[in-house]
């Protein structure tokens, strides 16, 4: 699943060991695992694509989009919409790019269904990759200048929204070129949702920790901790919790980084806004 949150990050900044076991980084070559730093486990995370703003007391951990700043004084992960464009940049890929969006049979872009600003990009073959893995990894290098720790990598499942165009190894091969990226500049990489895909994604692409939006409501918890391990953070929204979220936190198999938010995502003063944390 894929909240709204993740892609209203574009429209309001651009104007975001296995089982118990402590998982150590995979890290390609060219960057020292000492140098890759995970998140820290067991943290309060905040998670603010919709809005950069002060984060709350007791809060260590802080995702927020590629457009804004890192958190002052805290683990900070930047937000990549690496699968999809943003509605922001629609013209630019339209215009400069259009070779790289994918498009149906009809010869028009394809889009996701939920996100009709956002079209999916052409992950089908290794030139197209090799492309695309430039231009998202100059946002992945924005991430590093700009100090983030860490960066989250959002829709590894659009494959599943191509009409038949795209594999599920087509956007591994793809995601394996962004973690290099990652790991050469000396961040984290964090698997975001797809959690069908998490042993393939850990052992073939070589994501560290795994960032999940509604495992519990889904049930799905279990698969990024089976991998990752304690390196799993969870975000559940307000408007759509499996019971309340005293269930969610008592839950054996709900992650201790588990944060509740309004589903925009929205600054305090709001009067939607809403956070909460296990």
């Amino acid at each position: 699943m894929t909240s709204p949150a993740r892609a209203l990050a574009g429209t309001v900044l651009t104007a975001l060991a296995v089982a118990a076991c402590a998982v150590a980084p995979l890290t390609s070559s060219a960057a020292s695992p000492a140098a890759i730093q995970l998140p820290p486990t067991g943290a309060v995370l905040d998670y603010q694509l919709g809005a950069a703003y002060t984060p709350p007391s007791g809060v260590n951990l802080v995702t927020r989009d590629s457009t804004a700043s890192p958190a002052s004084g805290m683990y900070s992960i930047c937000y990549v919409n690496g699968f999809q464009t943003q509605p922001a940049d629609r013209d630019v890929w339209l215009n400069q790019r259009g070779h790289l969006i994918l498009k149906g049979s009809n010869g028009k872009p394809v889009i996701d269904p939920n996100w009709p600003d956002e079209f999916l990009l052409d992950t089908s073959t290794s030139a197209k990759r090799s492309e695309l893995a430039g231009i998202i990894g100059a946002t992945i290098d924005t991430c590093a200048n700009k100090g983030f720790k860490a960066v989250e990598v959002d829709n590894l499942d659009s494959y599943l929204r191509s009409k038949g165009k795209l594999s599920v190894n087509n956007n591994l091969a793809y995601a394996k070129l962004l973690a290099d990226r990652t790991h050469n500049r000396g961040l984290a990489i964090g698997q975001k949702n797809s959690a069908e895909q998490t042993a393939r994604a850990r052992s073939e692409v070589g994501f560290d920790f795994a960032v999940s939006e509604e495992c519990h409501r889904w049930e799905e918890c279990a698969s990024y901790s089976d991998v990752y391990g304690d390196h799993v953070m969870d975000i559940e929204y307000t408007d759509d919790l499996r019971g309340t979220f005293e269930d969610v936190c008592n839950d054996p198999d709900t992650p201790a980084t588990t944060t509740l938010r309004d589903r925009y995502l929205v600054a305090p003063g709001n009067s939607a806004y809403a956070f909460d944390h296990c």
